[in-house]
């Protein structure tokens, strides 16, 4: 890092946060919305801690005025939020619903009124349960709903919104809904996973086309990854390389090559020949996804140690990853990859505290398309937070994990990266897909039976933060904060 002395940021840089529609919006049945996979999936004994779901989640479909008022208290400067496809689209085809094109108008309008500048993701994860009984994002046909999909949204608030993301975190919907089975829609098929990372691919790249044709000129096209950085147990070690080769083929090179660089790496598909001939892709498809794009989302939450198989465990080594547990492996070509937990503080997700792998992410992106900008799409941490006797909530450790990824984005940037915003996950406490409630990711802390917001001291430090334009030279104590 720079010497110890407080790290100013531009004036213009895009300080916000994030959430996604079927974590923090309910009304799961309100407004003509039908069941995404995620309700099917939640609804399912078994799949979610505690038998959650998001029917009400926090309740922001019918208190976002309430939450747009906390932006503004917090000095939010941008708000990302996804727009809940069956919402909007209810069956994945046809006219949309003119109730769901309104609540996001309105929403959007709520924004500009505070001078908060939205960000609009089109899909985290919500898939029309409609489109996944017709065979999911393994078929072809859901990339062109999706194109559909995009198209009227962007008609819609085009006019409103300046930043667009088209898909977030491809490999979680891919890996973790059709390998793993983790996630919604809980298939576990290995080739699967490779027709779903296919059509997501795709679904950007006639997404991108679709709302090009309905945006201004001026409007920027994203699309946000969740990167791995993925490190080798022994770096002397040629299987441990090998090892780290194959996951990193896997977590992000099998979407940022053909996104960025128009073609799937070689040897991805050499070490996925015995699942699939790759015959899914079609002559044509990799153009296609290769939409010209104005800047990158990084998503950013941990880092990842692997080894080539062991002749003999050891304690601390695990056969799956950081993402949930299942008796499928969902690293397909990659079945034997040991890996092993790194050292260092860890979240109450289980995930190390390592803010060296943000600035890795943002420089390795940086070099590799150096044209576009670069956002912190999300970035933040799960700690056990609860309210004192007073009712005040205090999380030390998240401002101290905030402070160190803070201080590792303006390193990036001291670096050359051109890093425009950061947006921290999440705005609030809320359904944190299969740990239900139980994981707090929130700088507001919700109260999930009176769904009473309260601003944590992480929220009111970070509020200075952005008043300031700068981060403080040491790392908050998170002593308590006045309001």
């Amino acid at each position: 890092m720079t010497e110890n002395k407080p790290r100013v940021f531009p004036p213009d840089f895009l300080w916000g946060s994030a959430t996604a529609a079927y974590q923090i919006e309910g009304a799961a049945r309100e407004g003509g919305r039908t069941p995404s996979i995620w309700d099917t999936f939640s609804h399912t004994p078994g799949k979610v801690l505690a038998g959650d779901t998001g029917d009400v989640a926090c309740d922001h479909y019918h208190r976002w005025r309430d939450d747009l008022a906390l932006m503004s208290e917090l000095n939010l400067r941008s708000y990302r939020f996804s727009v809940s496809w069956p919402r909007v689209q209810p069956t994945g085809r046809g006219p949309a619903v003119q109730a769901g094109l309104d609540f996001y108008r309105e929403l959007v309008d709520g924004l500009l009124e505070r001078d908060i500048t939205p960000i609009v993701t089109l899909y985290h994860w919500d898939l029309p349960q409609e489109l996944e009984d017709a065979g999911g994002w393994p078929e072809r046909e859901t990339a062109e709903r999706f194109a559909e999909y995009a198209g009227i949204v962007g008609e819609t608030l085009g006019d409103r919104v300046q930043l667009w993301t088209t898909l977030n975190e491809p490999f979680c919907s891919a890996f973790l809904g059709y390998g793993s089975g983790v996630h919604a829609p809980g298939r576990t098929d290995q080739e699967s996973v490779l027709r779903a990372s296919h059509h997501l691919n795709l679904a950007h790249g006639l997404g991108t086309q679709a709302l090009r044709s309905v945006l201004p000129r001026s409007a920027e096209v994203s699309i946000s990854f969740n990167p791995g950085v993925v490190r080798p147990l022994d770096p002397s070690s040629e299987a441990d390389r090998d090892a780290a080769r194959r996951i990193d083929n896997l977590h992000t090179r099998i979407f940022s090559d053909p996104v960025l660089h128009g073609s799937y790496p070689e040897d991805l598909k050499q070490d996925t020949a015995r699942v699939s001939d790759w015959s899914f892709v079609r002559d044509g498809d990799e153009a296609i996804i290769h939409q010209p794009l104005d800047s990158i989302g990084i998503n950013y939450y941990t880092t990842t140690i692997v080894s080539g198989p062991l002749k003999e465990e050891l304690p601390e080594s695990r056969l799956s990853s950081n993402h949930g547990k299942s008796e499928h492996s969902m690293w397909v070509g990659a079945e034997d990859v040991v890996f092993h937990r790194p050292p260092g503080e860890v979240t109450e997700m289980g995930w190390t505290v390592d803010p060296s792998g943000l600035t890795d992410l943002l420089l390795r992106f940086s070099r590799e398309a150096p044209k576009l900008g670069l956002y912190v799409t999300e970035n933040g941490a799960a700690y056990d937070d609860k309210p004192d006797a007073t009712g005040a909530v205090h999380d030390p450790e998240r401002i101290a994990y905030l402070h160190q990824h803070f201080a590792a984005v303006h390193e990036a940037m001291e670096q050359g990266a051109d890093v425009r915003g950061y947006q921290v996950w999440s705005l609030l406490d809320n359904f944190e897909w299969a740990f239900g409630y139980s994981k707090r990711f929130g700088i507001v802390h919700v109260d999930f039976d009176t769904l009473a917001r309260t601003p944590k001291s992480s929220a009111r430090w970070y509020a200075g933060v952005i008043a300031a334009g700068e981060l403080p030279a040491e790392p908050a104590t998170g002593a308590p904060q006045s309001d």
